[in-house]
């Protein structure tokens, strides 16, 4: 079961070991002070990313996410209009109230544990699907078509 932000700690579902775990590495990437600040920054990212993926990508990507972050993603209707890169970060400060500096890291730390459970196939159907400046925030080059 997917934990509410809103619910008080000692009311919470308990989370699974592979959710835990992929806490523990944003946790890391991102030098939270605690897990709660991680979870906050997966969710956030998490519930965009699920805003901008539609098809299989979509699909495939909860798939192989532990079960609480799958939640997150395709609990959200992807949007009619994708984002670039950059814009997601700023629509993600907007709608948390975090400077932009502090998003980009949120993002970055989330994202390279979505890599990790992903793998690199799926990241590359993925950049292939999102507008410019995604292949950054998944802590990448940027993909071009050949000439």
């Amino acid at each position: 079961m997917i934990s509410d932000a809103r619910v008080p700690l000692e009311h919470r579902q308990p989370y699974s070991t592979t959710y835990e775990q992929m806490l523990e590495k944003v946790r890391y990437e991102g030098a939270y002070p605690t897990c709660e600040r991680a979870d906050e920054a997966v969710r956030l990212v998490l519930a965009g990313l699920g805003r901008q993926l539609t098809g299989d990508e979509r699909v495939d990507l909860a798939r192989r996410l532990p079960l609480e972050a799958a939640r997150v993603l395709t609990a959200q209707m992807p949007d009619t209009q994708p984002l670039t890169g950059w814009a997601f970060v700023k629509d993600l400060a907007a709608r948390s109230g975090a400077s932009l500096a502090t998003t980009r890291c949120d993002t970055g730390s989330v994202l390279a544990a979505v890599t990790a459970h992903a793998g690199p196939d799926l990241i590359t159907r993925i950049l292939h699907q999102l507008p410019t400046g995604w292949a950054l925030l998944f802590g990448q080059a940027e993909l071009t078509p050949a000439a």
